[in-house]
């Protein structure tokens, strides 16, 4: 049995296969596998499904049925929502977040930025939003810092930003938590509520190290308590909504285009506000998303490739595909279980993708080394032995084995005669024509072409597969050259005068059979005594005027088959005990056997003596 294991270089190209996935996706100069790598995130978010978030935040949502009622336009006056900062204010929550620009003046004059200035001030725990915004032009990027006005400024606990990153897909998956603007920090509008909370005394979580952290989103748009803005101006909303929660207010209506697309949320539909929400959930319970370092990544890829060759080495297709589709299912399930249980983003695509090119690589690699061999095969077998030796090729040896066999050997009397005559270029297509034919015959009845002289040929039975009837294949054979070779003949004739006939020398006994040759050359043929007497006995077809001549051996295995003539005993070069010989009485009538190589449809059981 052959092992499975492939050689080391094929287990290096695994190795380098899966190298190439991991470069490929840290290089990705398009971004096309980190948008795939993106998408698989999304794909896990939505297999774990939505989860509860902490009972710490609610969500005053600026949306189509507050500018119904209100009936105003945007932007609303500022005065009112310094109104809804006092109400809420009462409520004593923890903090109050305005996802809100203010960074102009109010077009409504001052009193109306005092307005809101005063309640800010009053509540003492409002943080308002900044947007730091980026111009780009040829071989510049400018950014600027756009804070609350003053005086609302003034009387905050604090601003922060309250804009997001996006990912190249244009998705919001992570959060900064600082950025970097003239030479300092400035922190996001939601660590300063994370900050508010803990001073407060409400339990929460430190914060993650680092400048940004992947968003654990809870669910899609609704998934945090949510009351409309206007039915808390109204007072239709209990102050027990708002006492010890983190109050977020902000816009949800679409006119507003502050709703992005997130994991929950593909079709751009998650509020600004709501984003933030997930983003204090995090926070607060200390639960952000922990990429796997790409090297665990790169890895597990290496190995994947290697996987992959090793699957396609030494398996039919089908077979190692499964192999492959398991191995990577389990991959991505391990992956999915990092990700419920541990927040671990584990790189989804670099070990899959270099697990499925190290299988196609592999089994396409052995498609060309299979049609290589059937090519070199069907030199020797017919196309029948050439699929069995692939379909079986780790029960079947080539190499070299003792074993019983039966020898063909064929040439055509009068082929010098008819060449002479002849161009040689209508030799060849006579050569071509009739070794066609032969070679037909002979894979017709499980035969093997060991290899062509000239217009000779030989043949070899119960190679490379067992066929106990090899001797009588080999007589079929032989019986079915007579009968292919007539019309050949009389065309011959009729053109040429030549006279054309077979001879066939058969012999059974042991031989060496095998790949045999040199270092240079290995060859698929038969040694021993046995084939050297298959060849005299075929030459001897000459003296005794016959067309086909048996040894002993193969006598004695198809005397009850076929009617043969005891030709008497001869002395062969090379043996000093002389050798019995039959003729195999040849009827011209006799039909094709038709039974693909097995039994013959007829059994003749006579056979008698006769001398030279």
């Amino acid at each position: 049995m052959r092992s499975v294991w492939p050689g080391w270089r094929a287990l290096l190209a695994g190795g380098l296969i899966g190298l190439g996935a991991s470069l490929a996706a840290v290089l990705d100069p398009f971004h096309l596998l980190e948008v795939a790598e993106l998408k698989a995130l999304d794909a896990r978010f939505t297999l774990r499904g939505p989860r509860a978030p902490a009972a710490l935040i609610v969500v005053i949502a600026i949306d189509e049925d507050t500018f119904d009622e209100l009936d105003l336009p945007w932007p609303f006056p500022r005065a009112l929502h310094g109104e809804l900062v006092d109400i809420v204010s009462r409520a004593r929550p923890v903090a109050v977040g305005l996802d809100l620009i203010f960074d102009v003046p109010s077009s409504r004059g001052a009193d109306d930025d005092e307005a809101l200035a005063r309640a800010v001030a009053r509540a003492r725990n409002v943080v308002l939003g900044a947007a730091l915004t980026a111009v780009q032009g040829s071989g510049f990027v400018k950014e600027d810092l756009n804070p609350p006005i003053r005086p609302i400024r003034d009387g905050a606990a604090a601003f922060g930003l309250a804009g997001f990153d996006t990912d190249p897909d244009a998705f919001i998956r992570r959060a900064a938590l600082t950025r970097r603007f003239q030479d300092r920090d400035v922190t996001s509008i939601d660590v300063h509520l994370h900050g508010l909370a803990a001073g407060a005394g409400v339990p929460v979580a430190p914060l993650p190290p680092g400048p940004e952290m992947l968003i654990n989103f809870a669910g899609g748009p609704g998934t945090f308590p949510r009351v409309p803005y206007y039915r808390v101006l109204n007072g239709e909303v209990s102050p027990d909504v708002f006492r010890g929660k983190i109050v977020l207010v902000g816009a949800t209506t679409p006119v507003l285009h502050d709703r992005f697309p997130a994991p929950f949320a593909p079709r751009g539909d998650m509020a600004g506000v709501e984003i933030h929400a997930n983003v204090l959930d995090t926070l607060t319970q200390g639960i952000p998303l922990r990429r796997v370092p790409f090297a665990v990544a790169g890895l597990a890829a290496v190995l994947a490739g290697i996987g992959g060759v090793w699957a396609a080495a030494g398996r039919r297709p089908l077979p190692a595909f499964g192999l492959v589709a398991g191995a990577g299912l389990l991959y991505l399930a391990a992956g999915q279980a990092a990700f419920v249980w541990g927040r671990y983003w584990v790189e989804a695509l670099p070990a899959p993708l270099a697990l499925a090119v190290g299988y196609v690589g592999a089994v396409a690699r052995n498609l060309v080394r299979e049609q290589r061999e059937k090519a070199r095969l069907s030199r020797f077998f017919s196309p029948a032995v050439v699929a069995e030796i692939i379909r079986h090729r780790d029960e079947v040896n080539l190499g070299s084995s003792r074993r019983r066999m039966t020898v063909l050997f064929s040439d055509i009397r009068g082929f010098t005669a008819m060449s002479e005559k002849m161009p040689p270029e209508e030799v060849a297509a006579f050569l071509r024509e009739y070794l066609t034919e032969m070679t037909e015959a002979v894979f017709r009845h499980g035969g093997t072409v060991d290899k062509y002289v000239g217009d000779a040929i030989m043949a070899l039975y119960n190679v490379p597969f067992e066929a106990p009837d090899h001797a009588a294949r080999a007589v079929r054979t032989a019986l079915e050259f007579q009968r292919r070779l007539r019309p050949l003949a009389e065309r011959v004739h009729a053109t040429y005068g030549s006279h054309l006939r077979c001879g066939v020398g058969i012999n059974t006994g042991e031989a060496v059979v095998g790949t045999i040759g040199s270092r240079q050359r290995l060859e698929y043929t038969a040694i021993g005594d046995t084939v050297n007497l298959g060849s005299r006995l075929e030459g001897l077809t000459k003296d005794f005027d016959v067309p086909i001549i048996i040894g002993e051996g193969t006598h004695r295995e198809v005397k009850d088959l076929f009617e043969t003539r005891y030709l008497g005993e001869v002395h062969i070069r090379g043996k000093e005990i002389p050798v019995k010989i039959y003729g195999v009485v040849e009827h011209a009538d006799e039909p094709p056997d038709q039974s693909s190589g097995g039994l013959p449809s007829t059994v003749r059981s006579t056979s008698r003596p006769a001398s030279k």
